[in-house]
């Protein structure tokens, strides 16, 4: 349940609350393939959520009833990255801090379409609880001694992984 509040309120840790899912499964204490599955759910339940405000409430953000929120330019922006590269766009967006609940509202805004968005959305849920846990359990594994070690290597690894990722995306901007 943790991973579908952080679809809408990104502060929510859901990526540590795996993460230490995982580290506890390494000690035996809990089995891994149900930390990934209920992740991913939780995960993608989330996003359709955050999707069906999006095409729900969008037309606020829009300025398609009322004033808009964010400028036509913008939204135009948005509309034709997600047409453009949308797959991909959720894939990368579940690794970047506050990316994922706003790539999935902005996709309902639009209007991508659901079944392409819940295609690729379960992709991306699923690769990022496989990662999380993993993280967690193979960082619980080596320092099984002391998981709480293996716990700050692994949300150490989380940090640098999605910081990667943002140092990555905003170079390929300024292409």
């Amino acid at each position: 349940m943790v991973a579908a509040f952080d679809a809408l309120l990104p502060i929510v840790p859901s990526e540590t609350a795996v993460i230490t899912a995982g580290v506890v499964a390494a000690t035996g204490k809990l089995a891994i393939a149900p930390i990934v599955v209920c992740a991913a759910v939780g995960a993608a339940v989330g996003d359709n959520a955050a999707y069906g405000l999006g095409r729900r409430y969008g037309n606020h953000l829009t300025g398609r009833r009322g004033r808009a929120l964010v400028s036509p330019k913008r939204l135009a922006w948005a509309e034709r990255q997600l047409a453009i590269r949308g797959g991909p766009l959720l894939l990368v967006a579940r690794f970047v801090p506050g990316g994922r609940t706003a790539v999935t509202l902005t996709a309902g805004a639009v209007g991508y379409r659901w079944r392409r968005f819940l295609l690729f959305d379960a992709a991306a849920a699923a690769l990022w609880a496989g990662y999380a846990a993993a993280l967690g359990y193979f960082g619980g594994a080596v320092f099984e001694e002391n998981p709480w070690y293996g716990l700050v290597l692994a949300l150490s690894a989380a940090f640098v992984a999605a910081a990667v990722v943002e140092v990555v995306r905003r170079l390929r901007r300024r292409r």
